[in-house]
C-alpha cells in the first residue's frame, strides 16, 4: 500500500521564514493529486519533503504505514522527475533509465534491461537507447526521465513541473500519456505545477496553495464549480471569474456596475453567514448572457473589446465604468461600442464574504480561508 499522509507539516526556514504551515492531507493508494498555486506559495517545498530532499521543521510524513521524516532519500521508495529532467549528458538513454537501479538494487543485469526496455517501449523511446540526451528533443528527454522513474517500480511517482519545458501542442500530448502510463501502473502520484490547465485535466484530486496554506481540496469540479474563497475563486479558471464589490439591501445586491435582486433563499443565506456588509459578487464569464432590457436583473453595459478564440468570443464589456467578461460560443452580431443588455445566472453565482474571503453560497469544503491571503475584489 502506498498512500501518502501530511500531518501538521510545516517548512521553516531562516528560523523565521515559514514556506509551508500546518499542512494536513491524505493521499490514497493509486491517486493522482496535483498540488498547484502561483510561484512561491510551497508546492516544490512540500514535494520536496515527500522525497526527502528537504529536512521538515514540524508535523510528519508517512509513506505506507511508515513515518518517513528521518528515513534517507533513496530508502523512501520514491522516484521523482525533475523540471529539468536532471539527465546525465555523458550517458546513454538506456544508462540514464537503468543508473538508479543500479545503485538502490540488487537486481541482475538481465532484469535491469528487461525493465528499462519495457518503460522504453511504454514511452515510445524503445528506439532511442543507444543515444545520449542531447540529441534527443525536448520531448524525448522528458519521456526518458519519465521511464527512469517508472523502471525503479517506486510506491509513490513524484513530479516537480515537468511539462512546463515543453512547447503547448506536445505538453498537451504528454499531458494525455502521463495519465495513460499513471491509470496503466496504479500507483499514487503527487504532481506539482503552476499551469491550473494541467491541474484541472490531469487529476483525481486537486490541491490549491497560497502561502504556503491550504486553501481547497477537491474533484477538479468541486474546485472549478464550488471555489472555497476569493483566492480559489481568483486563482482557478481561464479567463478569470469576474468580480464586483456588492451589499445586500433587502433582497437586491447593490454595486456600482448594478443592482440584482435575489431570491430570498439566497437573500437569507447571505445575512446568516456574512460578517460584515462588505460583500463580493463573484461570476464565471460563460455564466453571462444575454437578457431582454424589460428583464428585472437586466444590465446595460458597453462591448468594448472582442476578442475571437477559435469558436469562442471573450467581450470585455463595460457598466458603469465597471469592466468585466463574458464569454459566448459560436457566431456572433455584435460589434465594438454596441451597447448590450445582459444578466447573471443566480444558480452560478458566488457570494464572498470580503471579510473573510469564504464563499458564503457553499456548504464547508476542504479548506481553510483566510482573510489576508484573499485577493481584492476585481472589476475585471
Amino acid at each position: 500500500m502506498s498512500e501518502v499522509r501530511f500531518k501538521s507539516v510545516k517548512k521553516v526556514y531562516d528560523d523565521d521564514i515559514v514556506a509551508v504551515d500546518n499542512f494536513n492531507l491524505d493521499i490514497e493508494d493509486g491517486e493522482f493529486v496535483t498540488i498547484v498555486g502561483p510561484s512561491g506559495s510551497g508546492k516544490s517545498t512540500l514535494l520536496r519533503m515527500l522525497a526527502g530532499l528537504e529536512d521538515i521543521s514540524g508535523g510528519e510524513v508517512t509513506i505506507g504505514d511508515k513515518a518517513v521524516n528521518d528515513v534517507p532519500a533513496q530508502d523512501r521508495d520514491v522516484a521523482m522527475v525533475f523540471q529539468n529532467y536532471a539527465l546525465y549528458p555523458h550517458m546513454t538513454v538506456r544508462k540514464n533509465m537503468s543508473y538508479g537501479l543500479r545503485l538502490t538494487s540488487d537486481l541482475s543485469e538481465e532484469e535491469i534491461n528487461k525493465r528499462v526496455e519495457e518503460a522504453a517501449e511504454m514511452m515510445g523511446i524503445e528506439d532511442q537507447l543507444d543515444k545520449k540526451p542531447a540529441s534527443l528533443s525536448g520531448g524525448q528527454q522528458q519521456r526518458v526521465a519519465t521511464g527512469r522513474a517508472i523502471v525503479r517500480d517506486p510506491a509513490v511517482f513524484l513530479m516537480d513541473e515537468p511539462l512546463s519545458n515543453l512547447d503547448a501542442k506536445l505538453r498537451a500530448h504528454m499531458r494525455i500519456e502521463l495519465q495513460r502510463i499513471q491509470d496503466d501502473l496504479e500507483t499514487t502520484t503527487v504532481y506539482v505545477t503552476h499551469d491550473q490547465e494541467e491541474a484541472l485535466t490531469m487529476s483525481d484530486r486537486v490541491v490549491i496553495l497560497d502561502q504556503g496554506e491550504l486553501q481547497q481540496v477537491g474533484t477538479p469540479a468541486e474546485v472549478f464549480d464550488k471555489p472555497a474563497n476569493l483566492f480559489v475563486a481568483d486563482f482557478i479558471g481561464s479567463p478569470a471569474m469576474n468580480f464586483f464589490d456588492v451589499e445586500l439591501v433587502g433582497d437586491r445586491l447593490e454595486g456600482e456596475a448594478f443592482s440584482y435582486e435575489v431570491s430570498s433563499k439566497v437573500a437569507d443565506r447571505v445575512r446568516d453567514r456574512k460578517t460584515s456588509d462588505e460583500l463580493v459578487l463573484g461570476i464565471r464569464p460563460e455564466h453571462i448572457q444575454f437578457a431582454d432590457s424589460n428583464s428585472v436583473n437586466a444590465i446595460e453595459a458597453t462591448l468594448d473589446v472582442h476578442e475571437p478564440v477559435g469558436d469562442d468570443n471573450y467581450f470585455y464589456l463595460r457598466a458603469n465604468d465597471v469592466e468585466f467578461t463574458m464569454r459566448i460560443m459560436g457566431d456572433h452580431i455584435y460589434d465594438e461600442g454596441d451597447d448590450l443588455t445582459v444578466t447573471f445566472n443566480e444558480e452560478k453565482m458566488h457570494i464572498f464574504d470580503r471579510k473573510t474571503g469564504e464563499n458564503i453560497m457553499i456548504e464547508d469544503t476542504t479548506a481553510n480561508p483566510k482573510s489576508d491571503s484573499t485577493p481584492a475584489a476585481q472589476q475585471s
